[in-house]
């Protein structure tokens, strides 16, 4: 490489992954293990995967087993669950409990959650009594919900202790923590009842007391709230880390921000996915090219096959409207366009909704501000996409008058009610405790198309008087 010349991450990671590749093809895995080395944990976990999507796990395993401990933890960690799996059956049960007893405690959960029952077993049988307990109690808590999230490596200090002694127990407690930023203070029966930052802590008197510091006006969430709200209230508030209490409002863990980037993800994944009308069967969270074409085609086939039903209606008004479409035959060359258009702007409508839903910055009970908005923008795009067809079907379709504003005239009507169905459907559904996100701009829009229909060939009626 000409000398100044940098290369960046991705460019660093293509010739790091063709290096270790040649060197696994060439069986020198120490080598291989050396240009490993070069990259941080994150990086080398990603390079494993390309090992074993392009060499096979059998060499993944050779590599892992070959880093130092003190970063084999760190690595795992990273991995995808299947290749976590495979990696874990194929050591021994002692590096088994070595890498599963250096990873951080919220990390350590979702391996076990992921492991199967027998190596997790083997697992905890070497585990200290007391945290196997702290283990199993973690491992109960429902998926997606709180405390499924939360790690009990927290800071906790007592309201009658000095500034001093707090910071001293920060030094003493500090490197095992998940964070020292926010300190929780609880009383002598686990009930949290205030926050200190260290911050705070650093800038005040030695001898101040921490009930005099602390805050009581925090935020918190419950071990069986909701993932999603758990992680509204992060991107809400802004926090590093967030309390978990359980019904008695004793102070059991914390969520970090790093935590909650995954269930965000996760959600967010999930929301399009669902909107796209993908139903994922047995919701097993793999990648795309993970996933096999066959179960691709199960998560995609329900919706579609339920469309396609829906679509029957669509064909039966057609069908009833097939003396209006004999009489005036240039109709049919405008129906793609203007169904078309009513389920594009219906989508958007909802898209729009459904993430102000998820945001918080929309409720459904401003449902009647949603609808008159709606209805003043429909209008609005309705009447701009109209002048623009008349012109062409006057001009360039050298069709009468009257087709082309029986044409407009349905183009207003169908936009504005298309908004109206994106906008509200969402509203209602999240109103009885749905996920608005269920309601798939697919079938918004074969809603659209048949209304579409209705209201093309009504105006078809009144000024062509066909029909």
């Amino acid at each position: 490489m000409p000398e100044g010349q940098t290369l960046d991450r991705e460019e660093l990671m293509t010739e790091g992954l063709q290096k270790i590749l040649e060197l696994v093809e060439q069986k020198k895995y120490f080598r291989a293990r050396d240009e490993l080395l070069h990259f941080n944990a994150v990086d080398t976990a990603e390079l494993l995967e390309e090992v074993t999507e392009q060499a096979g796990i059998d060499n993944t395993v050779i590599l892992f087993r070959l880093l130092p401990k003190d970063i084999s933890a760190s690595v795992f960690a990273e991995l995808p669950p299947d290749d976590q799996i495979k990696i874990i059956t194929a050591i021994t049960v002692r590096e088994a409990e070595f890498i599963v007893q250096e990873m951080d405690f919220d990390d350590k959960i979702d391996v076990l959650e992921e492991l199967p029952a027998n190596v997790v077993s083997r697992i905890l049988e070497k585990t200290p009594k007391s945290e196997r307990k702290l283990i199993n109690t973690y491992l109960n808590y429902p998926d997606n919900c709180a405390g499924s999230l939360m790690t009990p490596d927290y800071i906790s200090l007592s309201k009658d202790w000095t500034v001093r002694e707090a910071l001293e127990h920060i030094k003493r407690e500090g490197m095992d923590a998940e964070t020292i930023y926010t300190c929780y203070v609880k009383d002598a029966g686990r009930k949290l009842i205030g926050i200190v930052s260290l911050s705070t802590l650093v800038v005040s008197d030695d001898d101040e007391r921490i009930k005099n510091l602390m805050h009581t006006d925090f935020v918190c969430e419950n071990v069986y709230d909701d993932q999603e709200d758990v992680a509204s209230d992060f991107t809400k508030y802004g926090f590093l880390a967030l309390p978990v209490v359980d019904n008695e409002f004793r102070l059991v863990g914390i969520i970090t921000v790093d935590d909650i980037l995954d269930v965000i993800e996760e959600e967010t994944t999930e929301d399009i996915e669902r909107m796209g009308g993908i139903i994922d069967l047995d919701d097993s969270g793999k990648d795309y090219l993970d996933m096999s074409v066959l179960q691709h085609a199960k998560n995609r086939l329900p919706w579609l096959i339920i469309l396609m039903i829906a679509y029957v209606f669509t064909g039966m008004i057609i069908t009833s409207f097939e003396g209006t479409l004999s009489q005036v035959i240039s109709l049919v060359a405008y129906m793609p366009m203007l169904m078309g258009t009513g389920g594009n702007t219906g989508s958007q409508a909802a898209t729009l909704i459904i993430r102000g839903l998820a945001t918080e910055e929309v409720e459904p009970k401003d449902f009647l501000r949603i609808l008159w908005k709606e209805v003043r923008i429909g209008f609005t795009i309705g009447v701009v996409l109209s002048i623009i067809n008349f012109a062409r079907i006057c001009l360039f379709d050298r069709e009468s008058p009257m087709v082309a504003l029986t044409v407009c005239t349905a183009m207003i009507g169908i936009v504005m009610f298309a908004k109206i169905i994106g906008s509200m459907i969402p509203l209602i559904v999240k109103k009885v405790g749905l996920d608005p996100a269920l309601i798939a701009n697919p079938a918004i829009s074969s809603v659209s198309d048949a209304v579409a229909l209705s209201i093309y060939f009504m105006m078809a009626h009144v000024f062509l008087g066909v029909g």
